[in-house]
This record gives structure tokens, C-alpha cells and sequence, in this order.
């Protein structure tokens, strides 16, 4: 079972993401690499002194993957190896993919087909009714709506992907999947674990929220999507470390929806925007500029490019005049464009388009 060798690696002192990957690189599988022993300092990272720690530490680690397995299936947990079919394709083909997952919920393919939606927890009205919106946008046109679960615009991001009959949405965390943290979004889990997503992580279970898990965590949220969109971050925010990780690390276009010059969780966007990020106020404006998935991506599923469409273009159970809309030209009746028949399509999803926002009503609480 090739579960429990990557488990016992994720389990091992001084062992990471990367040296893991080094280390089943050179040996040419999990199991292999558990059973080296202290050759291990001929790898790049590992030193001498190292490999002997390694060798001691993944000798106890055995009983704990054991241990790990057990109370994961205890919970209804899933576990997942990038041996697995149903390890995610775009986060395996990054350089450094967790060597475990842990899904509470349920992986379907078209997640492959994500998005992510970032900003500040302590964001403003504006910020989170721009979030809510175009989760729901994305939600309505087929993607997978991919945050980070915690207050602000992740759980904007998130309510606005399940406000849409059909939407479903990924929550990654920096903690285990059995704890809730922010500890209000309870219910929200609940909800996206029970058949409209997945609560995800790469952290044992019982970890707590610490400060260091959470740049890692935006790692996977990066891996996870075909492009990131900054609603609104401080120039600090750790938003900002998702997008860096999106364009340099990744491949992945970053997407940035303006807002008010006077406001400092603005500055984020902005500056995302004058580095290179596309200015987004429309689902078009992300459809536009996501281009075909990663070549790894498409070689697995055994397609064509051009036979895998950007969004989905059916969906189920759609009402008489949201059938009638998304069959509307380019341009629409009325010359509107394809984000005003996606606004149309999504149904009453209560969140504000772009002549709703009162960008007057700012208010700083998170």
C-alpha cells in the first residue's frame, strides 16, 4: 500500500515537501525511499549528520502513519498520495505537492477546472461583496471556487460558490480537517463537506492553526487552481504570498479586482496590477486570460487542448430562461457580453453586481 510509505515520509523528522520529492526522485518510490538508509546524503539537501537522523526518525514514523490511518478512517477522512488517480492533476505538477491529503468531503473532476478567490480577513464591505459575487459568477460558469476558509474574503469567496444551485467550492487549510478554524465557519464546512466540496489539507489531524502552516497552505491553493484573483489585501498580506506563488512558482495568470485609492487593503490589487496582474471587473476577464491547462493535465486526461472547453458549457437542471441566456451570442440582445448573461445565468444568488456596490459604505470590520 502505497499510502502508508508516503504518510511515514510526511511523518519523518527533517524530511519536507521538497526533499521528499528528492528522495523519491532518486530511489523511484515511496516505499524505496522509506527503506534507504544513510546513502540518503548523496541527495542535494541532505547532509551526512542529516541522513542519519532521517534513517532514525523514519523508523518510528511507521507506527505513526499506522496510528494516522486508523483515526482517519475513524472520521470519514480520506487520504490521498500522489500515487492516487484522484490526487489532484494541477497540484501534482507543482515542484513541491504534499505528499498527503487530507479530504474531508469528496474530489470530483471537475474540480480541475478552479479558480481561487484571496483577500484580507479583515476586508471591507466592498471587498466582501466582491468576493461573494464573483464566487458566484465562477460558481455559475462551472468552475470550482478554491480560499483558505478563514474570516473575510475566504468565507465570502465561499458562501458566494454556494449560493449557485450547482456551485461547489475547496477549502484549504493551514490545520487539521478535523478542526474548525475560524471556529464560526462550522457550519459552512459542514455545508461544503456534504456534497458541495471539500475541506482539504496537508497537516496531520489535531494540528492546530499555527502562524508557519498558513504559507504553505497557500501553496496548495495556488497548485489546486488555473488562476488566482486578489479581491482586496494590504501590502503584507499573506494574499500576496498566493499570488507571488501563482505567477513565479506556478505558471498560474493573477487576477486583481480594483477598489478605492484611499483604502489601504487596496494597495495589495493595485500594486499586483502594476506588476503585471490582470485588472479584473468581469468573469470575462478571467475566462479571457486563463488559457489551456498544463500540458501534465492534459497528457492525463487524454485529451486535446481544444476539445476541453474554458467553462463548462452545460449545466444540469438549468430553469427555461437560464437556458435561453447562456445561448445568447457573444454579445448578447442587447450588446452586454458573456458577463451579463453569466450574472443572469448564476439566478438570485443576493450578492451585488457592479451597480449595486456602494463603494460610500466602507466599513472596516472583519
Amino acid at each position: 500500500m502505497a499510502l502508508i510509505h508516503w504518510l511515514q515520509l510526511a511523518s519523518t523528522d527533517g524530511l519536507g515537501p521538497i526533499l521528499i520529492q528528492r528522495l523519491i526522485e532518486h530511489y523511484g518510490s515511496a516505499e524505496a525511499a522509506c527503506e534507504a538508509g544513510n546513502d540518503m546524503a548523496r541527495i542535494e539537501g541532505i547532509t551526512k549528520i542529516k541522513a542519519d537522523g532521517i534513517a532514525r526518525s523514519k523508523a518510528a514514523a511507521r507506527a505513526t502513519a499506522e496510528l494516522e490511518l486508523q483515526k482517519a478512517s475513524a472520521m470519514g477522512v480520506t487520504l490521498l498520495s500522489p500515487d492516487d488517480q484522484d490526487y489532484p492533476m494541477l497540484l501534482r505538477s507543482i515542484s513541491d505537492p504534499p505528499c498527503v491529503l487530507y479530504v474531508r468531503g469528496d474530489l470530483q473532476p471537475r474540480d480541475l477546472n478552479a479558480v481561487a478567490i484571496v483577500g484580507s480577513r479583515k476586508c471591507s464591505l466592498y471587498g466582501r461583496e466582491q468576493a461573494e459575487r464573483f464566487g458566484a459568477l465562477l460558481a455559475g460558469a462551472g468552475f470550482t471556487v478554491v480560499s483558505g476558509g478563514a474570516r473575510g474574503i475566504d468565507s465570502a469567496a465561499h458562501r458566494g460558490a454556494l449560493s449557485h444551485p450547482h456551485g461547489r467550492t475547496l477549502v484549504v487549510l493551514g490545520c487539521g480537517v478535523d478542526v474548525v478554524y475560524p471556529p464560526e465557519n462550522t457550519e459552512l464546512f459542514n455545508q461544503i463537506a456534504t456534497g458541495k466540496g471539500a475541506i482539504i489539507s496537508e497537516f496531520p489531524l489535531g494540528s492546530p492553526p499555527l502562524a508557519e502552516n498558513f504559507p504553505r497552505r497557500n501553496r496548495i491553493i495556488s497548485g489546486l487552481s488555473r488562476g488566482v484573483l486578489v479581491t482586496e489585501a494590504a501590502d503584507r498580506s499573506g494574499a500576496l504570498i498566493t499570488a507571488r506563488l501563482a505567477c513565479d512558482d506556478h505558471g498560474r495568470p493573477v487576477f486583481a479586482i480594483p477598489g478605492r485609492v484611499d483604502n489601504p487593503l487596496s494597495a495589495g490589487p493595485h500594486r499586483l496590477v502594476r506588476d503585471g496582474a490582470i485588472l479584473t471587473t468581469c468573469l470575462q476577464d478571467i475566462v479571457d486570460e486563463l488559457g489551456p491547462l498544463p500540458h501534465e493535465a492534459m497528457e492525463e486526461l487524454q485529451i486535446a487542448p481544444a476539445e476541453l472547453p474554458l467553462v463548462a458549457t452545460t449545466l444540469p437542471d438549468l430553469t427555461e430562461p437560464q437556458t435561453l441566456i447562456l445561448s445568447w451570442p457573444a454579445k448578447g440582445p442587447d450588446n452586454r457580453g458573456s458577463d451579463y448573461r453569466a450574472d443572469l445565468a448564476a439566478g438570485p444568488c443576493g450578492v451585488a453586481g457592479d451597480d449595486d456596490v456602494d463603494t460610500q459604505r466602507i466599513s472596516q470590520a472583519g
